[in-house]
């Protein structure tokens, strides 16, 4: 008698380029909405803060437990949070603790980029604010096999390409094309 390891589902892992724009959107809708609160004036707002942290926790951790792995930016790409465990991808979505551990590491991340972005006119220096960020989802860049930044493996996370969503990233893509060869005839 053989003993048969079942065959794994292939679950195909998302580009950098796609996992930067999910992020970016999701980003910039969280910016926007704390940025409603600020002052106008140069330096740190607290309650701007306060918003941008409590934004990014609901729209990272509960739309994306609550909606198949998926928050707007990754939606709008096509992409879906998935468990890892011991290096192989688990076809569920990950428990909530895991999704708040993850994401309390990548809000410090894009919290301080934020705080760059305000403050980047009359701070030069605050370029230094990006450096946690670019850390953070640079070990993707490294990391050929599973493309994990250091907020997935701490949480035992992979990113991979769904089926559900907007397909954002393609849409726009067809419209460059599109206007390259108008400008070419």
């Amino acid at each position: 008698m053989t003993i048969v390891k079942p065959t794994q589902k292939h679950y195909p892992k998302a580009e950098i380029s796609r996992r930067g724009m999910a992020l970016g959107i999701d980003f910039l809708g969280v910016w926007l909405v704390s940025s409603l609160l600020g002052s106008g004036n140069i330096g740190i707002q607290f309650a701007q803060i306060l918003v941008f942290i409590v934004a990014w926790l609901i729209l990272r951790v509960l739309v994306v437990y609550n909606n198949q792995g998926q928050s707007l930016g990754r939606w709008a790409v096509d992409l879906k949070i998935l468990e890892v465990e011991s290096g192989q991808i688990v076809g569920r979505i990950p428990e909530l603790q895991a999704l708040l551990k993850r994401e309390s590491l990548i809000c410090l991340g894009t919290l301080l980029f934020s705080i760059f972005l305000g403050n980047i006119i009359a701070n030069p220096t605050a370029i230094l604010l990006v450096i946690p960020l670019a850390i953070d989802c640079g070990a993707a860049l490294s990391d050929t096999q599973m493309r994990q930044a250091w907020h997935d493996r701490l949480a035992r996370t992979i990113i991979v390409s769904s089926r559900r969503g907007y397909s954002l990233d393609l849409k726009v893509k067809r419209i460059v094309e599109k206007m390259w060869r108008d400008m070419r005839k």
